[in-house]
């Protein structure tokens, strides 16, 4: 397929593709799956070998969140019987991390609900970013505390946190549609702030909420334009009690064209496969590892994910390999002091840039009676709680 050729030739050159081309992978069909993957994934293996990042989420503060997001278990209005406490404190936080870095995890994501820090929630999470440092040789760090403001990010750098995550998760004309207590703005802002302050921008998606290809397509050209050095994909988990409740609209080859699309779209980025692959991929995540370099381990914010064993012997029986402690994650142009951005002198359409109509017949959209809201367990493990966690 003369689309795939020039797909890869791009991908290997780190040339940003045209909107026509990254929505022809979303357009592809069911017949023609494997070569978008295999496409892909020599992009992928470019880039990051057979490597796969492990990363560990710690939900340091669950629940009872003030803004509206209609994504969000923890949001405003949720009647989602989720596990709901205040700040852990930074022994309980560290404890929770070094289980995930005793299963292989190399990042340790430190994530509170809530619009923003407060000036004494960045000295809490400060607090508990050194505790894990200390106690964790060689780990990775990265906040997801909300919206930033000013020398919040540079505080958090200098008490060693390494990255910061900050979801674009859809595109800015349909944000106003999923959430109205910030602006799609305020979350470019955040990303900005943490680029600013020397951190590790970590900025990613939501799919299945109803979007449109074309949504998905400026979302993730967006992220290429801010130049994040990692772009979670995750995929809408409808739980119960918010407003996607009854948003079922992935199919596990609909979430491989998805990612096939980022990875094409953001070459040489940290593409991490995030919460909803269990859900929507099932039995087909293995496939997924030839398009992302980097998924969660264990359990997500508040739902349960698979077992930490049963991840790391997929990527095992996939063919892949864990990337170590000591393995630089992202690529010597990118990771190196001289980094220039994704198409740079020779990238044509993507210099300046890094990051990074379906017929109705199509399996991309799935019927009422596929709905498997048996898919989706609450977490009842982990942090904020006396029962040890999935890692």
């Amino acid at each position: 397929m003369d689309l795939l050729k020039t797909l890869v030739e791009k991908g290997l050159r780190r040339e940003l593709p045209t909107r026509e081309e990254a929505l022809a992978v979303l357009a592809t069909s069911d017949d023609e799956l494997l070569d978008v993957v295999a496409a892909a994934g020599k992009v992928r293996r470019q880039w990051f070998g057979r490597r796969v990042k492990l990363n560990y989420l710690v939900n340091l503060k669950s629940g009872l969140c003030p803004e509206d997001c209609s994504y969000c278990s923890q949001r405003l209005g949720s009647t989602a019987e989720i596990l709901k406490y205040t700040w852990l404190k930074p022994d309980e936080a560290s404890k929770a991390a070094a289980a995930g870095v005793a299963g292989g995890a190399k990042r340790v994501c430190l994530v509170a609900s809530g619009r923003g820090p407060t000036d004494r929630d960045v000295e809490r999470v400060s607090g508990t970013i050194k505790a894990i440092k200390e106690q964790n040789e060689g780990v990775e760090v990265c906040a997801c505390l909300g919206l930033l403001s000013d020398g919040q990010a540079e505080r958090l750098r200098a008490a060693g946190a390494d990255a910061y995550n900050h979801n674009l998760n859809t595109s800015e004309g349909t944000y106003g549609d999923i959430t109205t207590t910030h602006t799609y703005a305020d979350r470019v802002d955040t990303v900005n702030r943490a680029h600013a302050a020397g951190l590790s921008a970590c900025s990613g998606l939501i799919a299945g909420m109803g979007e449109s290809d074309e949504d998905l397509v400026d979302v993730v050209f967006s992220l290429r334009a801010l130049d994040p050095d990692s772009v979670p994909v995750n995929f809408l988990i409808p739980f119960e009690g918010t407003p996607l409740a009854k948003e079922w609209n992935l199919t596990p080859q609909r979430c491989l064209r998805i990612l096939a699309m980022t990875r094409f779209v953001c070459p040489d980025v940290e593409v991490r496969l995030a919460g909803g692959r269990e859900v929507h991929l099932r039995t087909m995540q293995p496939l997924a590892l030839h398009l992302v370099n980097s998924i969660f381990l264990g359990d997500y914010l508040t739902s349960e994910g698979q077992e930490g064993k049963a991840d790391l012997d997929m990527i095992a029986d996939a063919g892949f390999e864990v990337e170590g402690a000591g393995t630089t994650t992202l690529p010597e142009h990118r990771s190196g002091a001289g980094c220039a951005p994704c198409g740079g002198a020779d990238g044509g359409e993507g210099a300046g840039g890094c990051a990074g109509a379906v017929p109705a017949a199509r399996s991309d959209v799935a019927p009422a009676d596929a709905v498997r809201t048996d898919l989706v367990a609450v977490r009842r493990r982990g942090a904020g709680t006396d029962i040890a966690p999935n890692a």
